[in-house]
């Protein structure tokens, strides 16, 4: 029996290592689960997901030129749908109020840039800054001592 990548097989848990289990697959061959590749969360002891003798149904990762087979058994398991709703064609759609077209009407109707919005905002705030600026200069504001100036 010749297996191929991405064949999904069963096979019998034979033996455990620090690193992952060996599982019989059919034919006589044998693999290996790495200790990653046995369950969708972390697994800290192997022991605590397969037993020895267990039927588990692997997908092969890998056959390497020696021989070694790679085998994950998260891969094989079928994968939790979707979260989320398929999309709705007959809803309503969004209205792009607040989002910028590309263009900005001005006092005198001609359509400005993004830059030109860009740069009248810079303006606006730059005049602000000054504003609040001389206020505190000029006695409006907190001391250093934290004390409110009356």
């Amino acid at each position: 029996m010749q297996l191929e990548v991405g064949a999904i097989v069963e096979g019998k848990v034979t033996g455990f290592t620090a690193f992952g289990a060996f599982v019989d697959l059919e034919g006589g061959k044998k693999g290996m689960v790495h200790i990653s590749e046995v369950a969708l969360e972390f697994v800290k002891d192997i022991k605590d997901h397969l037993t020895v003798g267990q039927t588990v149904k692997v997908k092969v990762i890998s056959v390497a030129e020696d021989g070694k087979i790679s085998l994950s058994i998260k891969k094989a398991m079928e994968q939790p749908k979707p979260a989320f709703k398929p999309k709705n064609n007959n809803a309503p759609k969004r209205s792009n109020a607040n989002v910028w077209q590309g263009t900005s009407k001005s006092a005198d109707s001609q359509p400005q840039s993004f830059e030109s919005m860009m740069a009248k905002f810079k303006q606006e705030s730059d005049e602000k800054m000054s504003d609040l600026k001389r206020d505190y200069k000029h006695g409006g504001g907190y001391n250093r001592r934290g004390t409110n100036k009356l």
